[in-house]
């Protein structure tokens, strides 16, 4: 065989560079963690300082009030520090979730669809849609099931919007 030349040589590793990039899942543009200085983001911290702080306020001054003969006060001295610890932890915790789904380490739980369901879900979904085929003849609509259906389309239509007012939608 003989060597190749340089040309052959730098397409080659040109080749592949690009299948190594297209194996690879797409980076995000920029730093990660900007989206830790977003609005919404930012809310949150201010929202966790506080608790934080609030929490060990609760604790010094049940303290306070055990000290000055309070019996019950001496369980609530040690529970509402116990309280911010596990705020810094979910805090933390789901900061670093969010690292990991911007990294694209684990799927986005809100992008789930019927396909991430467990496999005995799943089965009783597809068992329960071929009962339904089986019990309706052809052409033939349910009664009950009509007025359901129509009863869950009006319910859907009241509410639609409902969230908006405080910012779930």
């Amino acid at each position: 065989m003989e060597n190749a030349g340089p040309a052959e040589t730098s397409a080659t590793a040109d080749a592949a560079a690009a299948d190594a990039a297209a194996a690879a899942p797409a980076e995000p543009p920029g730093p990660v963690w900007h989206f830790l200085i977003k609005p919404r983001w930012l809310g949150w911290h201010v929202l966790m300082v506080v608790s934080f702080w609030g929490m060990l306020w609760l604790g010094d001054w049940q303290f306070r009030r055990a000290l000055a003969g309070n019996g019950l006060s001496w369980a609530y001295t040690f529970e509402w520090p116990l309280f911010a610890g596990f705020a810094v932890v979910f805090w933390a915790k789901t900061i670093r979730d969010e690292f990991r789904i911007r990294r694209g380490e684990m799927p986005d739980p809100r992008a789930a669809d019927a396909e991430d369901l467990p496999a005995g879900v799943t089965g009783v979904v597809q068992a329960a849609a071929a009962v339904q085929a089986a019990d309706a003849a052809p052409g033939e609509e349910d009664e009950e099931l009509s007025a359901y259906n129509a009863y869950l389309a009006r319910l859907n239509a009241e509410v639609k919007h409902h969230g908006r007012w405080h910012g779930l939608r």
